[in-house]
């Protein structure tokens, strides 16, 4: 199934950063270790490469951006333009194309995928590209995926992105994209949570977010979700706060793509975890932290199309990057109001890049 084109999640690991990108490294890390993830698989790097080299065989689109001023910002909007145009509208190597529908066909007949970016350089612990490149939820057809594929490796030239690793000094040699293709859950509720507070650096809590539908209603701010902080020691609920969540992000009931609705008014000040969810939360963050041996920020969905038990999905963990310097250093990034603002921050990372 496309050889070193492709990689199930089951056949990669955290050592295959470079072929798999950050997130899809993770997700195979995380599938090997037990931790249950929706499958799917990686186009991996080498797809990327072969399809950028039928494109600019002399590599001079990124000899370019390379040479940019991270502070022109007119100058690199117009160069990224460019190079982004090209990859998106270009037809990628014939055995690169089967390739990725082949793998696609292997996870079911018109399944609904996540088409997500996993940049060789994100999710490491003294980075996050996070938000930088381009994600696309419920997508379904093979030519979609391979659009998407496309649109994703075309985002690794984000102006954000292409400006925050100039001011990094992160060069273009080495860097590449691969895609995760995933199958999609359709969650009753979804969010985050974080192995160390994301305020106050605390090691000994979990604190969790969660809002009805997909995670995309939290992370892109259209919706302030329930948040509670957990001992890990006792497993005692520290703080609880349940939000009027007025909308959701749902898998669009006509077919592919996302759609945002209006919570029923019923469901509004409900609180999205029982007592027995939140438990099996909080074990399972400190199952993916055992495992990685950092504390990590968590995404993760309860699909309600799977049984009680086997409901709780990983959907990606990345190392923790607000307090993460050693004890006593200060946190890499200010401490927020609340825990959630944390993802807001990275997916946006307009900070940074502005």
């Amino acid at each position: 199934m496309g050889g070193h084109l492709i990689r199930d999640f089951a056949a990669i690991g955290r050592a295959d950063r470079p072929m798999a990108g950050g997130k899809g490294a993770s997700l195979g890390e995380l599938t090997r270790a037990g931790i249950r993830v929706p499958p799917g698989f990686v186009v991996t790097t080498a797809a990327y490469e072969r399809t950028l080299a039928s494109i600019d065989p002399e590599a001079a689109a990124r000899a370019r951006i390379a040479a940019l001023p991270p502070g022109d910002h007119a100058a690199v909007a117009r160069v990224t333009a460019g190079v982004r145009a090209r990859i998106a509208s270009a037809d990628p190597p014939a055995h690169v194309r089967a390739a990725i529908i082949d793998a696609y066909r292997a996870l079911g007949a018109g399944a609904l995928v996540a088409v997500r970016s996993s940049a060789t350089g994100e999710d490491s612990e003294d980075a996050s590209y996070a938000g930088l490149q381009d994600t696309y939820l419920c997508v379904r057809g093979a030519d979609e995926v391979v659009d998407r594929v496309r649109a994703c490796w075309a985002s690794l030239y984000n102006d954000h992105s292409v400006i925050y690793r100039l001011r990094r000094g992160h060069g273009e040699d080495g860097l590449a994209m691969a895609v995760v293709v995933q199958r999609m859950v359709d969650p009753r509720c979804a969010g985050v949570m974080f192995t160390r507070s994301p305020t106050t650096g605390d090691r000994s809590v979990v604190a969790v977010e969660a809002c009805w539908g997909l995670g995309s209603a939290l992370v892109s701010g259209d919706v302030t979700p329930d948040s509670y902080v957990v001992s890990k020691v006792t497993g005692e609920i520290i703080k609880r706060t349940i939000s009027a969540k007025l909308r959701a992000h749902r898998r669009d009931p006509a077919g592919a793509g996302v759609v945002t609705t209006d919570v029923p008014e019923d469901l509004r000040t409900r609180p999205c975890l029982d007592a027995d969810e939140l438990r099996a939360l909080v074990r399972l963050a400190r199952r993916v932290e055992d495992h990685y041996g950092a504390p990590q920020d968590i995404e993760w969905a309860i699909a309600g199309d799977l049984p009680a038990g086997a409901n709780i999905v990983v959907l990606q963990s990345r190392p923790e990057t607000v307090w993460s310097g050693r004890a006593g250093a200060a946190p890499a990034a200010a401490p927020k109001a609340r825990a959630f603002d944390h993802v807001l921050d990275a997916l946006s990372n307009r900070g940074a890049a502005d």
